[in-house]
């Protein structure tokens, strides 16, 4: 596989603290103004520029992706950022909880995506496409960058243990309880030689920001065809033994009675009182202030990867049978809720009234999604939960 190395825009040591935030998918505008708030410098003002306008105004708005590429600029002009000035490799990790992962910060090709050999699992909507392409195009940067897996490789993980002996660039545990470390490395021809050598790399998270990145490449590519820079995206590249998925829970918010009962007299309880799933096949059921554990029917087709995921039985044995959910996409009956927020908050969105009926999930393998996106298929929406997640606003890649 092709890695790039890049001179990355970023925060100078003694700012960078005032800069790096969540990513621009994990929060709407509100709870982004509320966190930018008094930040002059957050990344927000980059990644949810809407923040700087009144909620009247469309988030989609011209002005919108223009105030974007103003303050990424107006964070270099007050020397806030800065050019790296060498083409370089990057080593980040993520500790949370006592787990840790470790991986390769650098830019991969948009080429090699659009051939399917960075294979993907989900589909994409295409208002959110357009989106971040118009920030992407009017910023000229890829502000953010995406989360691929790969198979274990010995040379990677060697490079890795040498460049993290050193002493890192940054080093921030953000109020989440995240450690985000980052060290540089300019041993270059070494990670590329090295990731020459891997055949495949996967989308864990950033679908959207995959296909944005490759749409402003063929909008560049209108006007002349070799693009430079902007024919790569960055990417933080983990090893699939560092890698840990949540589940991805569902909620429903109108169910009639006589549909609950259906349900509940066809499921019998295997257990109560357990609030999250032991084994695969089993979900954990919450409804009138308790909790069912039930299990799910075998598929009848074995050998399809994405018909042996617990979240498509879910959908096709319960969902629709029972409470005639049909698209999840698009279905305003159903909402998802990261593993991340645990039970309790399944049970809050239920016990408030938001919510009729909740569903703890066990979560999906990194197993179970490379087998999926080697046989090109494509999970149902919300199949996997990647926590931790990658801070925006340490290294932006320009073009």
């Amino acid at each position: 596989m092709i890695i790039h190395p890049f001179d990355a825009l970023r925060p100078k040591e003694d700012l960078y603290r005032k800069v790096t935030c969540v990513p621009y998918d994990v929060i709407d505008s509100d709870e982004a103004r509320a966190l930018a708030e008094d930040l002059p410098y957050s990344f927000l003002h980059v990644i949810r520029p809407e923040i700087d306008f009144g909620t009247d105004v469309d988030i989609h708005d011209d002005r919108i992706y223009e105030k974007g590429a103003s303050n990424l600029s107006k964070l270099v002009e007050d020397g806030v950022f800065e050019l790296e000035g060498e083409c370089c490799v990057y080593v980040y990790r993520l500790e949370m909880m006592g787990q840790t992962q470790t991986g390769v910060f650098t830019c991969v090709s948009i080429d090699e995506y659009d051939q399917g050999l960075i294979r993907k699992h989900e589909m994409t909507r295409p208002d959110k496409e357009d989106d971040r392409t118009r920030h992407i195009l009017t910023q000229k940067a890829h502000a953010e960058p995406v989360m691929l897996a790969h198979q274990p490789h010995r040379q990677v993980a060697g490079l890795i243990h040498e460049c993290t002996e050193g002493t890192p660039l940054y080093d921030i545990t953000t109020e989440d309880g995240v450690k985000h470390t980052i060290w540089k490395s300019d041993q270059t021809d070494e990670w590329v030689e090295a990731f020459q050598k891997i055949d495949m790399f996967y989308v864990a998270d950033g679908h959207h920001r995959c296909k944005a990145a490759s749409r402003a490449a063929e909008e560049l590519r209108k006007e002349k065809p070799e693009i430079g820079e902007a024919a790569y995206f960055p990417a933080v590249l983990f090893s699939t033994d560092q890698m840990q998925i949540m589940a991805y829970n569902r909620v429903v918010f109108h169910v009639e009675d006589a549909q609950l009962e259906k349900f509940l007299d066809d499921f019998e309880a295997l257990e109560y009182d357990v609030e999250v799933p032991t084994s695969k096949g089993k979900v954990c059921v919450y409804v009138d202030e308790k909790w069912h554990t039930i299990r799910l029917e075998s598929p009848a087709t074995k050998n399809d990867p994405v018909e042996n995921l617990d979240a498509t039985q879910l959908q096709k044995q319960i969902l629709e049978r029972y409470f005639g959910i049909g698209d999840p996409r698009t279905d305003k009956n159903i909402s998802f809720i990261g593993g991340i927020r645990g039970s309790e908050e399944l049970k809050k969105v239920v016990d408030s009234g938001r919510a009729r009926i909740a569903f703890s999930m066990y979560p999906t393998s990194i197993d179970e999604l490379i087998e999926v996106s080697d046989q090109n298929k494509l999970m149902p929406p919300k199949s996997t939960w990647f926590e931790p997640k990658l801070r925006s606003g340490f290294l932006v890649h320009c073009f």
